[in-house]
């Protein structure tokens, strides 16, 4: 199945599609590319999100592969912010911009719903650019080191649910650790992947934290902050997320 999705999704330039502008600008991509073609959700694609029971990023993927109509771009190399902007393209298609999300009011622990419109969201501002090469280079506040990161991109998110669901059980996932291992290309110029290792092993905590903060608010990706009036009428601050049932409540 996932070859004739592939298939379909780098040939099929024909099916009916419309651009999606890239939140990242493409900076981070070899092809550079600052804009993608995306197609528009099917009947056949309904019968897959009702149907699946697989996780929420491998069914993203899928239907990346079978969306996304660009040669220069595989659907793994995509981050966050772009995958972001292509799966809100494609329920504004599919379904229309209002998106309820289901919170909780703070005063009386009991259930309330809002109402949002996808297509207001904004790209979120940043403070640092990233390199030329799409990665960014920071100073560690703890330790001193300089550091070279980029970004993890979907390729790597399967690849760690992947190890995590066949680490054996009853022994903790390094999962911390791993992502570091993922995002950390480069050591005071030192690019040694053994080096480099050892040096996320040892790493304070103070700078681990800082890392997956700094790559948190300067990747490019769209403005997912948002508040609610609760019934009591407390402010409620949430956070759009894209799992399972951001396509499966209306089936």
């Amino acid at each position: 199945m996932d070859a004739n999705l592939i298939k379909a999704g780098t040939e099929n330039f024909t099916l009916p599609h419309d651009i999606v502008q890239l939140p990242s600008g493409g900076i981070f991509y070899k092809s550079k590319i600052k804009s993608v073609k995306v197609g528009y959700l099917t009947a056949s694609d309904e019968n897959y999100l009702i149907g699946s029971s697989r996780t929420s990023d491998n069914i993203i993927l899928t239907l990346l592969r079978n969306k996304l109509y660009e040669h220069s771009l595989r659907p793994e190399e995509l981050l966050d912010g772009d995958i972001e902007a292509i799966l809100i393209f494609l329920r504004n298609t599919s379904f229309g911009p209002e998106y309820i999300i289901n919170l909780t009011d703070p005063q009386t622990n009991k259930p309330f719903t809002t109402t949002i419109l996808l297509d207001e969201l904004n790209i979120k501002k940043t403070e640092f650019k990233p390199d030329e090469d799409g990665t960014f280079t920071t100073k560690l506040p703890k330790s001193g080191v300089t550091v070279k990161l980029r970004p993890t991109n979907l390729s790597d998110t399967v690849d760690l649910d992947k190890m995590e669901s066949e680490y054996p059980q009853g022994r903790q996932f390094p999962k911390i650790t791993l992502k570091l291992l993922k995002h950390v290309i480069e050591v005071d110029g030192n690019t040694d992947r053994s080096k480099i290792s050892s040096f996320i092993d040892t790493l304070p905590i103070m700078d681990s934290k800082y890392i997956r903060t700094f790559l948190r608010d300067n990747q490019p990706s769209l403005d997912l902050k948002r508040t609610a009036i609760a019934p009591s009428g407390e402010l409620v601050s949430f956070e759009i997320t894209f799992g399972v049932d951001f396509f499966r409540p209306f089936f």
